[in-house]
């Protein structure tokens, strides 16, 4: 075998039936889920359970990625929904009117992560109008993070169901 073989059978685009899809889900979910915001759960824990510093640094962070986000949604948020929308209906058709597998799963990972970004905008904004601090902040923290492990979850299930549909209608049974 020679090794153009070798990387295209290790680079599969084949992507529901090949391993490092699957471990790229679970990457990208186990990581949006513990940073909320662009703050490190524990970090949020630490604050709830011993106040003080730990505190006065999450209000901090928290306040830090808020305004990027924010000045981010302000600046360029019109361009950013425009190319996100464009992309994802272009993988969308691609993927499940032309039947691409690469789109299909470019399009699983996505769509859930562009609901995430909605939700942390969202959330973003709500603390600032609201200057959350202390239990506030902390709830609605909560809040993000709950909200994001239950998208998370769905997307997992739902891209678990349409693999394994894919591997057995196309794939080595099907």
């Amino acid at each position: 075998m020679d090794w153009y073989s070798t990387v295209f059978e290790l680079i599969d685009m084949r992507s529901f039936s090949n391993l490092w899809f699957w471990i790229a889900l679970a990457v990208m979910w186990s990581t949006t889920s513990h940073w909320v915001l662009g703050v490190p759960w524990d970090m949020v824990l630490r604050a709830q359970r011993e106040g003080g510093q730990y505190e006065e640094d999450l209000l901090d962070i928290v306040r830090i990625n808020t305004n990027r986000l924010l000045h981010i949604g302000t600046v360029s948020g019109l361009w950013l929904l425009g190319f996100a929308c464009f992309f994802l209906t272009m993988l969308g058709l691609l993927g499940f009117f032309y039947g691409y597998e690469f789109a299909q799963a470019l399009f699983l990972l996505g769509f859930p992560m562009s609901l995430i970004g909605a939700l942390s905008l969202s959330t973003a904004r709500l603390i600032r109008e609201e200057d959350a601090v202390g239990e506030r902040l902390q709830k609605l923290m909560f809040r993000q993070r709950t909200i994001t492990q239950v998208i998370g979850m769905i997307s997992i299930f739902v891209t678990a169901l349409w693999g394994m549909y894919q591997n057995l209608t196309y794939g080595v049974l099907g």
